[in-house]
């Protein structure tokens, strides 16, 4: 059997991230997201994939070739308008033949839920799962183990089966998919096409769940991916551990990498290729540590994500934060991670104030900033980088208590 897989949108409330990478390349335990999908319906028993392709799609295609490595074969097709997702399913049409899966390339699934998706026999099964906020979701109508609705966001819900966004059809689907129309929001919604099947008569059911199916549709949800994922580590050295060097529980090294005396690792933690790490420095659990990242004297590092190429000079504090690829922190950057009244961290984005469901959340930061304190950054190349500085380290009555998007616009001619 064959999974299709979605890849080709932005990801735009993922910015600054995805300035410059593709939504699904972002990297969580050192692998991109769409690599611990792969490897999950890999395991499950799938031998080929669709990758329905659009913004940076050269990216993806570099890293995954023809699917060799994993002993698969994958096939890229463009969706070159984005119109919703019965729209971008509709792209694996001559593809697919039979029963065939979708997934999304920015939900982690187990190896477990996908096998017992394979097992079934009906033209459509959508998975599902169990939320206590119903009226926020698409939401499944059943009888029995049949599906008889989809309702979106209802006011009523008559179940707490939210759709999860991971589908097995059979090729009858692309049938319903060309007779869907456009809805209210200018999409071909997928539901939309499901819903016509279930009128059709034909035998459309549900598969809940497990714990492990984890939706990132905003930064810090890589900061709850990444410490689920790094649960399961298994510690390995493959580089270089000076003397006076303490790891505590399962630590990964990587080839090349340079571990100085006086560091503490706590882990789980992943530190990846060629990095040089400490001295006397403090890593603390749940943190990712990126190929070729310099972390300096006396520094702390706190459950966060480091992509490639970053350095964070001596004396510095990284709580709880996405650090992108090839930043620098200047000496003594400290990254204020939690509100003086302890409740949860706010963020504004696109004129919306969103609760990120985080009592600590740090600083996210897109590729090739650099920092001189925590109040400045000088920008080396010509674009603009974007900066959540949580406002709740000021200490005054009159701070609001969220963080916010700090967009710096700075243009400099190279030189």
């Amino acid at each position: 059997m064959k999974a299709v897989v979605l890849v080709a949108g932005k990801g735009t409330r993922m910015e600054p991230l995805t300035s410059d990478c593709p939504k699904v390349m972002l990297q969580v335990a050192n692998k991109p997201v769409l690599e611990h999908i792969l490897d999950s319906a890999v395991e499950a028993g799938i031998e080929g994939f669709v990758f329905i392709t659009g913004y940076l799609e050269d990216q993806i295609k570099t890293h995954f070739g023809d699917g060799s490595r994993w002993g698969v074969s994958i096939e890229y097709v463009q969706q070159k308008e984005q119109l919703g997702t019965a729209n971008a399913i509709g792209y694996a049409r001559g593809h697919v033949e039979g029963a065939f899966l979708v997934l999304n390339g920015d939900m982690l699934i187990e190896k477990s839920d996908l096998q017992s998706l394979l097992e079934r026999k009906e033209e459509a099964v959508i998975c599902v799962k169990e939320v206590e906020n119903p009226s926020d979701f698409g939401v499944l109508e059943t009888e029995g183990e049949r599906v008889i609705r989809i309702i979106e966001k209802p006011k009523n819900p008559p179940t707490k089966l939210a759709n999860a966004g991971i589908y097995l059809f059979r090729e009858s689907i692309f049938g319903f998919i060309d007779r869907t129309e456009l809805s209210v929001r200018k999409e071909l919604e997928i539901t939309d096409s499901i819903q016509m099947l279930i009128d059709s008569g034909a035998p459309a059911g549900y598969s809940l769940l497990g714990d492990s199916w984890i939706d990132i549709g905003y930064p810090w949800d890589l900061l709850k991916a990444n410490e689920h994922l790094l649960k399961t580590l298994k510690g390995y050295c493959r580089g270089n551990v000076e003397p006076n060097v303490t790891l505590r529980g399962e630590v990964a090294i990587g080839k090349g990498s340079l571990i100085r005396s006086g560091a503490y690792i706590e882990g789980p933690v992943v530190i990846g290729d060629y990095c040089d790490i400490g001295p006397n420095c403090f890593i603390r659990p749940s943190t990712a540590i990126g190929n070729k990242v310099r972390i300096g004297n006396a520094v702390e590092v706190k459950n966060t994500i480091v992509m490639e190429g970053t350095h964070i000079g001596h004396l510095s504090y990284v709580g709880d934060s996405v650090i992108g690829r090839r930043c620098n922190f200047g000496a003594g950057t400290k990254v204020a991670n939690l509100r003086h009244d302890g409740k949860n961290i706010k963020v504004m984005l696109k004129g919306r104030i969103i609760d990120s469901g985080r009592r600590k959340l740090g600083v996210i930061m897109g590729d090739d900033v650099h920092t001189a304190c925590i109040r400045q950054v000088n920008v080396i190349r010509d674009r603009y980088f974007h900066i959540s500085l949580p406002l709740d380290s000021i200490s005054s009555s009159e701070s609001p208590p969220y963080s916010i998007f700090l967009t710096l616009f700075f243009l400099f001619s190279e030189k």
